[in-house]
C-alpha cells in the first residue's frame, strides 16, 4: 500500500495512505488531535500517581511521545504499552516533524529511542516513563484488569470496521481496571453502541479540530 508524508493543518506531519484516503492522524492537525483526545480528555482525567496506558495503534509514536512530555511536567510514573501490527519504517519516522513542532529538541534522542528499542520488552525511557512495544493484532490482546486508560487510535471505522466491533471492545473492557477509561477520536453511532454492548458507560465530548464529537468510555464497577 502506498504511503506518503502529509502536512496537516496545524503544521505537523502524518502518514497518509492514498489508496484508503486515510491517515495516521487528523488532517486537521495531528498534534492538536493527539493532545485534545489523549491528553486533555484522557490521561489528565486520571488522578493516580502511577498510570498504566495501553495504546491501540502505536504508529508514529506521537501519542507516546506527547504523553512522555506531559509526564516530565509531573512526578507521575507512566507504564506505557503500545500495540502495533505493522510498525512504521524508520525512513518515515525521520520525515516527521514532531520534535520541531513540539519545540522538544532536548528530547529528540528520546523520540528516536522510542522507535529504536526492541519489541516485546519493557524499557525505561526515563525515570518516570516505561515503554513496552508489542507487535500483535488487536484481536490477540488478552490482558485483564491491567490498564488505567486505553488510547484507542486505530484506523477509522470506514476503512477497518473490524477494529471497531463488539468483540474488540470486549477485549478493551477486560483489559481495563475498574473505573478505567478508553478515549478515542471516533464518534460514530455504531462505535458507541458496540462499546455500550460490552458494558461501557459512554459519553460524547467535544471533538478535536475538524470533528464535532469524540467518545470517552468508562468501565464502572458493579
Amino acid at each position: 500500500m502506498r504511503r506518503e508524508i502529509l502536512m496537516t493543518a496545524d503544521g505537523s506531519t502524518t502518514i497518509h495512505l492514498p489508496d484508503w484516503n486515510e491517515q495516521y492522524h487528523s488532517k486537521h492537525g495531528a498534534i492538536q488531535e493527539a493532545y485534545h483526545v489523549f491528553i486533555k480528555n484522557g490521561i489528565n482525567c486520571i488522578t493516580s500517581d502511577k498510570i498504566s496506558i495501553l495504546e491501540i495503534g502505536f504508529g508514529t509514536g506521537l501519542n507516546a511521545f506527547i504523553t512522555f512530555l506531559e509526564a516530565q511536567k509531573t512526578s507521575k510514573i507512566i507504564d506505557y504499552v503500545g500495540v502495533e501490527a505493522y510498525p512504521v519504517e524508520n525512513s518515515e519516522i525521520q520525515q516527521l516533524n514532531y520534535i520541531s513542532e513540539l519545540n522538544a529538541q532536548e528530547f529528540q534522542a528520546i523520540f528516536q529511542e522510542m522507535h529504536a528499542i526492541s519489541w516485546e520488552k519493557k524499557h525505561p525511557i526515563s525515570e518516570n516513563f516505561l515503554l513496552t512495544k508489542i507487535m500483535q493484532f488487536f484481536n490477540e490482546i488478552a490482558d485483564e484488569n491491567a490498564f488505567d486508560i486505553i488510547y484507542f487510535d486505530a484506523f477509522g471505522v470506514r476503512v477497518q470496521p473490524e477494529l471497531w466491533t463488539k468483540e474488540i471492545f470486549l477485549k478493551m473492557h477486560k483489559a481495563l481496571k475498574i473505573n478505567g477509561i478508553l478515549v478515542t477520536y471516533a464518534a460514530a453511532g455504531s462505535v458507541r453502541r458496540a462499546m455500550q454492548s460490552v458494558g461501557f458507560t459512554v459519553e460524547k465530548l467535544q471533538g478535536p479540530p475538524g470533528k464535532r464529537e469524540m467518545l470517552r468510555a468508562i468501565k464502572l464497577g458493579l
